[in-house]
């Protein structure tokens, strides 16, 4: 199973509604380590690493429709698992 770090850009009204504690939560559901982070532009950045299919779960549920807030866009990226991190926090 191939390890990946996927890194996510979310797009909408995604910060101050409880978007990263939900991502945090689908994460450490699905056994991933990263994290999510507000940025400055207003999207919230997704980074995860585990197994390809499990991290394509994640992605599915960002883009679900059940999140908190409203998404209005998800852009992603795969790259190897590179590893150092450990859980799955807010930042």
């Amino acid at each position: 199973m191939r390890q990946v770090r996927m890194t996510a850009w979310v797009h909408g009204r995604v910060q101050g509604v409880g978007f990263r504690w939900w991502t945090r939560c689908r994460a450490l559901e699905l056994g991933l380590v990263g994290h999510a982070a507000n940025l400055s532009d207003g999207r919230v950045e997704v980074v995860a690493e585990g197994p390809q299919e499990t991290c394509v779960k994640l992605l599915a549920a960002l883009r679900s429709g059940s999140t908190p807030g409203q998404v209005k866009q998800v852009n992603e990226r795969f790259d190897d698992a590179r590893g150092g991190l450990t859980g799955f926090v807010e930042r």
